[in-house]
């Protein structure tokens, strides 16, 4: 093998690992088509109509106000990282009590809020017991086989 076929075996080899390293770009969720949203026009739209024009929402309102949300993400995935969210699309449409849409919003990545978890332990009722305390408890508690059981039919 000549010194040539060596280097082009070994800028091919790196190449191929290289490109392997590449990021994915995974689409995630419902992005509805902008000619879709036009259509949706506060005060002439029932929810019938949006579900016709665009899918059923993703997520839906919990309490008070009744909005449905149709959310999609961009997502960046790069070897054994943590995926990133590097795009994010929301559409919030709320309705009045007669089911006509009464606004619609168009959110990002931006409008988002960080929410942490409060680290802690809810009380429960009871006593705690130490690992020898539940051991000793368990002593008797478990019942006898009966002879019937015992033998089968």
């Amino acid at each position: 093998m000549s010194c040539f076929s060596a280097r082009l075996c070994k800028v091919l080899l790196l190449l191929s690992v290289l490109g392997g390293c590449a990021p994915t770009i995974d689409l995630r969720g419902n992005q509805p088509l902008p000619d879709n949203l036009a259509q949706i026009q506060p005060g002439k739209v029932t929810k019938s109509d949006v579900v016709a024009l665009i899918g059923t929402p993703a997520s839906t309102s919990t309490f008070g106000d009744e909005r449905w949300y149709y959310i999609s993400s961009k997502v960046k995935t790069f070897a054994f990282f943590k995926p990133e969210e590097i795009e994010r699309h929301v559409v919030e449409i709320s309705f009045d009590r007669s089911g006509m849409v009464s606004s619609m919003r168009n959110l990002g990545l931006e409008d988002g809020k960080a929410i942490s978890m409060t680290p802690g332990e809810t009380p429960t009722a009871g006593k705690d017991l130490t690992f020898l305390e539940q051991l000793i408890g368990n002593v008797g508690k478990f019942n006898k086989p009966d002879k019937d059981r015992a033998q089968g039919p």
